[in-house]
């Protein structure tokens, strides 16, 4: 009979490989969606009056 690990070893190493993903993989795979959401729903506007504010924020 075959040596297999116990399903926690597996499921610890499977849960490392999917947690290892870079920040800038994530933003590229999830900018394509956001700019699709922004056209489709016209979020332009909402958009520039969030950044100014955050903007406004960072500036005090």
């Amino acid at each position: 009979m075959a040596q297999t690990l116990p399903r926690t070893l597996v499921r610890t190493r499977e849960t490392r490989r999917r947690g290892r993903r870079h920040p800038v993989v994530a933003t590229l795979m999830a900018l394509p969606l956001a700019v699709l959401l922004l056209l489709v729903f016209d979020g332009w506007e909402t958009v520039a009056t969030q950044a100014s504010s955050v903007g406004v924020v960072l500036g005090r």
